[in-house]
């Protein structure tokens, strides 16, 4: 239970994402979240007026806007499949949320499934940005493939909860960026 100095919207909160991401949306009631977060069920709907509201709120507090860092583009992006390995190696991994969210909810006209394309959207333009950065003859393209490596890895990683399919799908990336980087490399010559 979330007894902290903390408002009550943000235990609310907090109990959400963590019940959320550990047994599923549909799986946990508003009492159980209330219960978590230390409040009544009247505060939770003072907060969120509706689970439909609560499910939103939870969904966009894990939507972390990225930006490319000043760190090598090649480096981050092999970095983003590290992070992968890890979480799946911690036991923490339960899959992607937005997945999660689109798998469960099924309503695809549910706010969360438009912060789900939102967000799978704001990734693959963080890696276009980074292979602009790399010069690579069709970033968009690229960043496309390496989206669907990360979400291969991201499903294969729920399923057998096994840290080696994120190295395996970091290789492929590897292959990948190495083969539009000699690209360009011949295109100067």
């Amino acid at each position: 239970m979330y007894k902290s100095a903390a408002r009550p919207g943000e235990r609310i909160l907090a109990a959400a994402d963590k019940l959320f991401y550990e047994q599923g949306i549909r799986a946990v009631g508003v009492d159980t979240i209330a219960a978590e977060a230390g409040v009544s069920k009247r505060t939770l709907y003072n907060y969120y007026p509706t689970k439909d509201d609560l499910i939103a709120a939870y969904l966009t507090a894990r939507f972390k806007h990225i930006a490319p860092s000043d760190a090598p583009a090649r480096e981050q992006i092999l970095a983003y499949f590290e992070r992968i390995e890890a979480m799946v190696a911690d036991g923490s991994f339960r899959g992607c949320p937005f997945v999660n969210a689109v798998t469960e909810i099924g309503d695809r006209k549910h706010a969360a499934i438009a912060l789900a394309v939102q967000f799978k959207e704001q990734r693959r333009q963080w890696y276009r940005a980074l292979l602009e950065r790399l010069q690579v003859k069709d970033p968009d393209a690229l960043a496309t493939q390496l989206q669907l490596l990360v979400e291969g890895v991201l499903a294969t990683s729920l399923v057998r909860g096994d840290p080696g399919a994120a190295r395996a799908a970091r290789a492929a990336a590897e292959v990948l960026l190495d083969a539009a980087i000699a690209r360009k490399a011949r295109r100067k010559r």
